[in-house]
Formats: structure tokens, C-alpha cells, sequence
């Protein structure tokens, strides 16, 4: 094993004077860069083992001859090991699952009629059941973010999946609206959203590898939004009330069942604790532990720690302005594909005399729009990353390059909007002419919640959950909160006129939410710098080479302020993720 300086600290434990000087040894200085940020009474030598040494080291005092499993001991077990083809087969199951959550958003708005007749209720109020899904999703996708790190992915996800289909059932046979919303909210809470499925990807994929897999998941958070009215006009057409929510059913049944059949564990963590188990029971190394074996589960799952994830998100998107920024013009592009959801019918069915099926067919242009923006970013996505592994000094490319193809698409929000305003009637024009403004603002939309979501991930390193844990709780919460309004302030905003003042208002707001796209691009460095939070990353990527999240699973036995770098998203491996653990720097104070 090796040996440090100040190993000999352990033989003394005999001795209480010995103990009290090892005690007072193993307490870290500010700015020593030991740890004092994160870990309050770790012994030096096995930071310094961290650090400098082999990290598959026996660890002394309480966890004595316990040997630790880390991801070097068995890399054959990891997902990153996968061959590309079982990668993207679980991406692909993993896009499914993304699409199902995200079409339970929006198709029931397509049921607004049905749910108005059935229980004597007016439109505005129906629309109440739309708004506290999406309201209890931006929760819902926070609160189950820890667990998937404790407990694994797939038993999450499955647990997620059995209790919004549970759900459904208790919708579709509500007895009256107060328990539909009640059901709505349930299934809201219940879904795990991106809070696994982006998690997922960091278990697979490296941090050089990974913008294509999230590009192909962005895909499919987006895509599902849209899906629901596509497949709703249809439902409305010729099914009654219940048959909306037993679609989504059995759309989240079936995937469900692909989960439960095709996709295997992929936590590090979790597979390196089951790696242990395998070689202590064959007696092949009797003395190795997993990274989660050797802290116990209510230590890590105290109030406290819960607390500490759980507040870390809204306090980065309040005190954060690349959070704050980014967060709202993500949040408002996401809302306004909810408003449309409200606005479509408005002028493609009652003013183009669209029936209810072709009326909805209507949004296929928006998922145009999607797909142009996934293939440009899949070309920039090669670029970009040629041009950071030429270029590895260069800040500016590392971060805000990643914001480049962003600068040109974030100004089709409200060019979009402002050509969707003044082609809608009364103002005379073909019906293709909005149709073709709605597929700019979908290339805006899907530009934005990529690109912001991938310079917060390397922006923030350790810290991009709870970065993105913003945008994605902005995205979700706004979305639900403009959609009970969203129909009077179309129909009520200076008629005849109301379709396009109302329009142009949305491209006027779209305008300002877009002007710290260009401030962050060319002066992000400035704000990063002066980021607590993202200067943990600084840090670790001057101190030393990548490490993932489970090499550092040692310094639990110090401090549970290892948490720092956890959470859903921020799993997303970054450079020197696991190191930034160590810095003297502080961001909770």
C-alpha cells in the first residue's frame, strides 16, 4: 500500500493524547486544498491518497481493511464498457420512455370537450388539470433525482413508470374533476423525467462522447410534447373521455415493459457494489467493499443531505445569473409550445375551418422544426468537439463554443413569433405561412434547451444538476402556469386584431429573453469566474486529471458533503467531476 507522510497518525489511536493530536492533524485548513470546503475531519493521508496515490487503497480507522472497488478494479462491468450498438439500444428504449412522460403532458388537452361535458365544468377550469401536471412535474423531476443515485436507475424508473400508469387508471375512472386534478398531480409527481434518463447517459457515456446522446434525449423530451396533439386530434375526433387517458396508458405500459425486459442496471455505483458482493461471496477477494457498502443508507440519506440536494437547484437559479438567464429563456421557448397547444386551435380550426384531426396535424410543423435543429446540432456537435480537443487551454472554447450555433438560432424565437403574429387571420395568407413560422419557432425551441443545457453542464461540472435542474424546473413550471391564461390573452388582447397583437407581445418578451444568449457567448468566462459553483470546476481541472463520480466514494467516510456533486443531471461526467470535491472553495456559503 502506499504510504504518506502522515500515515503513522493511525498507529496512535491507542493513545488519547495521540488520538486528540491526530484529531486536531486530520482538520483541514482554509485554503490548505485538502478538502476544507467538503470535508471536516478527514485524515490527510487519505485525501492525499485521493489525490496523488492509487485510489484502490485499504482504508484505515473505522473502515479498516476494507478494501474499496472502484471503477478502475473492474471497467468490464461498467456501462461504459457497452459496445455502441447496446448504448444506443438503451438510448433508444430510454427515448421511448422520455417520449411516453412528455406526451402524458400534452395530449390531455386534447380532452377539454369531453372533460367540460363530463363534469359540468367551464374550459378555463378543464384547463386546470393540464396546468398541475406540468406544475407537479418540475417537482416531481427534482424529488426523484437522489433516489436514482442511491437506489439505481432502473428500479427508479420502473417505480416511476408503474405509478403514473397507476395513475391513469385513477383518472380515466375519476368520479368528478376534483379527483381528476387529484389523479393529474399524482402522475405529475410520479414522473421522473429527465432526472433519470439524462442521469442515464452519463452512466454510459464519457464526457467527450456524450453531446450526441444528449441531443438524441433533447429529441425526445421536445418531440414528445408535440406528439400528444398529433395523436389527440385523432382521440378527440372518435373516442370519448376515457380513451385519452387509456392511450397514455398503454403507451406507458408498453414502455415500461421495454425497460423492464432490454435495459440492464447502469449506475456505476450500484454495479460496483454488485461486483463486490460477487467476489466476497466467491471468496475471490473477501475483503471488497462497493463505494455504497461502506456508508450506511440512512447516513446518506439524512434530512439533512436530502435538504441540501433538494434546495441547491432553486438556490443556483436565483443567485446564478447564467442559471437565472439561461433558465428563463429556456423556460419561456418551452411555455410557448404549451400555449400553442391553446393558440392552434384558435386559428387553424376556427379560422382556416380545420377539422379537429387537421387542426392538430397542424403541429407536425413544430416537430419539423425540431428535427432540422437536431440534425444542425449533429454536424456542430462534430466541430465542436474537434475544436476543444485542438484547443484544450482555451477556455473560451471549452465553455461558451458550445453556445456558438445557439447565437444563430436563438434569434427564430421571435422572428417565429412575429411571422407567426402577421400571417395568422384576420390578416390574409395561406394557411402554410404560420405553419412555416411555427417550425422556425420549433428549431428555436429544441436550439435552446440543447445548448443551454450543455454549457451548464460544463460550466458547472459537478454542480450541472442542480444547473440544469433550474432549466428544467423553469421549463416545466413556467409551461404549466401559462397554460390556463393562454387562451384569454389570445382571444382577448384588441380584437379583430387579437391573434396578432397577442403574438407579437410573445415575440417582443422573446426578443429581451434572448439578448444573455450573446452576453454569456462572448463574456461567460467573466460570470464563471465569478461563480463560486463553477469554480469548483476550475479547480479540479487545474489540480488533475478526469475522475468519475464513484472514485471519489471514499471521502464519504469523511464528510456526506459529497453530495456536492450529486444529484440526476450533474452526474453528466465533465472534466475533473469528483475532484472539485477536494477544493477549498465553498459554494454553500
Amino acid at each position: 500500500m502506499a504510504t504518506t507522510p502522515d500515515a503513522s497518525s493511525h498507529s496512535s489511536d491507542s493513545d488519547p493524547s495521540s488520538s486528540q493530536g491526530a484529531a486536531n492533524t486530520a482538520k483541514p485548513q482554509p485554503n490548505a486544498g485538502t478538502g476544507a470546503a467538503f470535508v471536516d475531519q478527514v485524515d490527510p493521508a487519505l485525501l492525499g491518497q485521493l489525490r496523488d496515490g492509487p485510489l484502490n487503497e485499504k482504508f484505515d480507522g473505522k473502515d479498516d481493511n476494507k478494501y474499496e472497488l472502484t471503477e478502475a478494479d473492474c471497467p468490464e462491468k461498467l456501462g461504459f464498457a457497452y459496445s455502441s450498438f447496446k448504448k444506443w439500444s438503451i438510448l433508444t428504449v430510454i427515448f421511448l420512455v422520455q417520449v411516453s412522460m412528455n406526451f402524458n403532458t400534452s395530449l390531455y388537452s386534447n380532452n377539454l370537450d369531453n372533460i367540460e361535458e363530463r363534469f359540468d365544468i367551464s374550459a378555463q377550469a378543464a384547463r386546470c388539470g393540464a396546468m398541475i401536471f406540468l406544475v407537479t412535474y418540475a417537482f416531481g423531476c427534482e424529488l426523484w433525482a437522489p433516489w436514482s443515485e442511491e437506489l439505481g436507475r432502473r428500479p427508479i424508473l420502473q417505480a416511476s413508470l408503474f405509478l403514473v400508469n397507476i395513475w391513469q387508471i385513477g383518472a380515466g375512472l375519476a368520479p368528478n374533476f376534483g379527483a381528476l386534478l387529484v389523479f393529474r398531480a399524482l402522475g405529475g409527481l410520479s414522473s421522473a423525467g429527465g432526472s433519470v434518463t439524462l442521469g442515464m447517459i452519463a452512466d454510459i457515456f464519457d464526457s467527450d462522447t456524450q453531446q450526441h446522446a444528449v441531443n438524441f434525449i433533447v429529441l425526445s423530451s421536445v418531440g414528445g410534447s408535440v406528439l400528444g396533439p398529433i395523436v389527440g386530434g385523432f382521440s378527440e375526433n372518435f373516442l370519448g373521455y376515457g380513451w385519452n387517458f387509456w392511450i397514455q396508458l398503454i403507451f406507458g405500459g408498453f414502455v415500461q415493459l421495454l425497460h423492464l425486459v432490454t435495459v440492464p442496471e447502469t449506475r456505476a455505483t450500484i454495479l460496483l457494489d454488485k461486483e463486490a458482493k460477487r467476489r466476497r461471496k466467491t471468496g475471490e477477494q473477501p475483503n471488497c467493499w462497493g463505494p455504497d457498502e461502506l456508508v450506511p443508507f440512512r447516513k446518506r440519506f439524512s434530512g439533512k443531505e436530502l435538504a441540501v440536494i433538494w434546495i441547491r437547484p432553486f438556490k443556483m437559479f436565483v443567485t446564478e445569473p447564467i442559471v437565472l438567464f439561461l433558465s428563463l429563456l429556456s423556460g419561456f421557448s418551452d411555455a410557448l409550445i404549451f400555449m400553442f397547444l391553446q393558440s392552434f386551435s384558435l386559428i387553424f380550426i376556427d379560422q382556416y375551418n380545420f377539422t379537429t384531426i387537421t387542426g392538430n396535424l397542424a403541429f407536425i410543423s413544430i416537430l419539423v422544426g425540431y428535427l432540422i435543429a437536431y440534425f444542425l446540432f449533429m454536424a456542430f456537435i462534430k466541430k465542436n468537439v474537434r475544436d476543444r480537443a485542438a484547443n484544450p487551454d482555451n477556455e473560451q472554447i471549452q465553455f461558451e463554443s458550445r453556445l456558438w450555433l445557439l447565437t444563430f438560432t436563438a434569434p427564430c424565437l421571435w422572428i417565429g413569433l412575429f411571422g407567426f403574429a402577421w400571417t395568422s387571420p384576420p390578416v390574409q395568407s395561406h394557411w402554410i405561412a404560420p405553419a412555416i413560422f411555427a417550425a422556425v419557432i420549433g428549431i428555436a425551441n429544441f436550439s435552446i434547451y440543447m445548448a443551454t443545457i450543455d454549457y451548464m453542464i460544463a460550466a458547472y461540472g459537478p454542480y450541472s444538476a442542480s444547473a440544469t435542474g433550474g432549466n428544467g424546473f423553469s421549463r416545466d413550471f413556467l409551461a404549466g402556469v401559462l397554460t390556463v391564461p393562454a387562451t384569454p390573452f389570445y382571444t382577448n388582447i384588441g380584437p379583430p386584431h387579437n391573434l396578432n397583437y397577442a403574438s407579437t407581445i410573445l415575440a417582443c418578451i422573446a426578443f429581451l429573453v434572448t439578448i444573455p444568449v450573446y452576453i454569456f457567448y462572448f463574456k461567460g468566462e467573466w460570470f464563471r469566474k465569478r461563480s463560486p459553483f463553477a469554480q469548483v470546476l476550475q479547480e479540479a481541472r487545474t489540480d488533475g486529471p478526469n475522475r468519475r463520480v464513484s472514485s471519489i466514494a471514499a471521502i464519504r467516510r469523511g464528510s456526506l458533503r459529497f453530495r456536492e456533486s450529486q444529484s440526476c443531471v450533474n452526474s453528466l461526467v465533465v472534466d475533473g467531476e469528483g475532484q472539485g470535491q477536494s477544493s477549498g472553495v465553498d459554494p454553500e456559503k
